[in-house]
């Protein structure tokens, strides 16, 4: 059995990754599943379609899974990762580019937000620790 590389680095990425970090994995997970879902849509390959469209819709759960929703802000991500999965739903009955378009672009939204996060709690955790 020959070891892979590549998955092995991909493993060690995930197995040390911050909680932040892997939050911006699902992101990206998510937004490659839904990419490939509409090639697959445009290549009327119904089969990739849906295999694409469950894994991002299980991408989804589990960003709602880990979400707090003690605070108001989590209960109106909670609502948007609803919508977005019924969407994805949607899309994949319909095989529907529009929708995955729709849905492409609040994923991007929320990671962009979430980038932005991570970076200023970067910032803000290294410039205290970083003061004589």
């Amino acid at each position: 059995m020959s070891v892979n590389p590549y998955q092995t680095y991909q493993n060690n990425a995930v197995n040390t990754a911050s909680p932040g970090d892997l939050t911006l994995m699902l992101y990206n997970g998510c937004l490659k599943f839904i990419k490939q879902a509409k090639i697959a849509i445009e290549n009327k390959d119904v089969e990739t379609k849906h295999m694409n469209l469950v894994k991002a819709q299980n991408i989804i759960t589990e960003l709602m899974v880990t979400l707090n929703t003690d605070y108001e802000v989590g209960k109106n991500m909670m609502q948007m990762y609803d919508y977005m999965k019924r969407r994805l739903i949607e899309a994949n009955t319909k095989s529907d580019i529009a929708i995955l378009n729709e849905v492409e672009g609040y994923v991007v939204e929320f990671r962009d937000t979430w980038k932005e996060v991570i970076r200023i709690s970067r910032q803000q955790k290294y410039a205290v620790g970083g003061q004589v």
